[in-house]
C-alpha cells in the first residue's frame, strides 16, 4: 500500500509539472489572437519547440506506470489514467492547434506520436503508456473551441479571409466526427459543441461578407 501511495504521489507531481508546461505553451499560442498574419508561423514554431519538454514528462510518466496497469483501478472512482488524461488532452489540442497554424491542416497521428513521444492506441490493443483514441478526439473538439476564437480575433487583426478557411476546416472536422460511432458518453455530449463553434464561425464569415471585407480565398 505504501509503494502504491508513493507511486500515486509521484505521478501527481509529474502531472503537475506537465500541466505547467502546457500552460506555458498555451501562453505562447495565445499570442496568435493579437498577432499580425505574418507573425503566426513564428509563434506556432516556438510552441512546437516546447514539445521537447512535453515528451520528457510524458515519457517520465510512462516509466512510472507499471506495465498493464494503465487503467488500473485505484479506488471505486479513480484510475491511474484519470490522473493525467486531462493534461494529455490539453497537450494534444495544443499540438493540433500549432500544426494548424503552420499549415492549416489536421495533425497526423504520426506527428502527434512524435511530439508526445508515446503511441496513439489506434487499435485499442496497447498495454503500455499511450494516448487513447478518445483523448485524441477530445483534443480535436478542444481545437474547434480555439479556432472559433481565432476566427473572431483574425477579423480584429484585419485578416478577413482567415475565418472562411477556418470555417471550411471545422466543417470538415465535424463531417469526420459524424462518420464515427461514438460510444463514449462524454465524447457524444461534447460533439454537439462543434456545431456551436461552426455557428460562431459562420456568424463571423457572414459579417465579413456583408461588409465586403473579404477577397477570394
Amino acid at each position: 500500500m505504501e509503494a502504491e501511495s508513493n507511486r500515486r504521489d509521484e505521478i501527481h507531481q509529474l502531472v503537475k509539472e506537465y500541466e505547467r508546461i502546457c500552460r506555458n505553451i498555451t501562453v505562447i499560442l495565445n499570442g496568435v489572437h493579437s498577432a499580425q498574419p505574418g507573425e503566426i508561423e513564428a509563434i506556432a514554431r516556438k510552441a512546437l519547440e516546447k514539445f521537447s519538454e512535453v515528451r520528457q514528462h510524458i515519457q517520465s510518466l510512462a516509466q512510472i506506470v507499471p506495465y498493464q496497469q494503465y487503467y488500473r483501478q485505484l479506488n471505486l472512482s479513480s484510475r491511474y489514467h484519470d490522473i493525467w488524461t486531462r493534461a494529455v488532452q490539453t497537450s494534444n489540442s495544443l499540438a493540433a492547434f500549432a500544426v494548424y497554424l503552420l499549415e492549416e491542416r489536421f495533425i497526423t497521428i504520426e506527428e502527434l506520436q512524435t511530439l508526445s513521444g508515446v503511441p496513439v492506441n489506434i487499435n485499442n490493443d496497447l498495454q503500455e503508456f499511450h494516448i487513447s483514441v478518445e483523448e485524441f478526439l477530445h483534443s480535436l473538439i478542444n481545437l474547434t473551441n480555439e479556432l472559433s476564437r481565432f476566427a473572431i480575433n483574425s477579423v480584429t487583426q484585419g485578416d478577413y479571409n482567415r475565418p472562411i478557411r477556418i470555417s471550411k476546416f471545422v466543417k470538415e472536422l465535424h463531417n469526420g466526427f459524424q462518420l464515427l460511432n461514438l460510444k463514449n458518453d462524454q465524447l457524444r455530449k461534447r460533439f454537439d459543441g462543434i456545431k456551436y463553434n461552426i455557428k460562431r464561425i459562420e456568424e463571423v464569415v457572414y459579417d465579413v461578407s456583408l461588409r465586403k471585407l473579404n477577397t477570394s480565398v
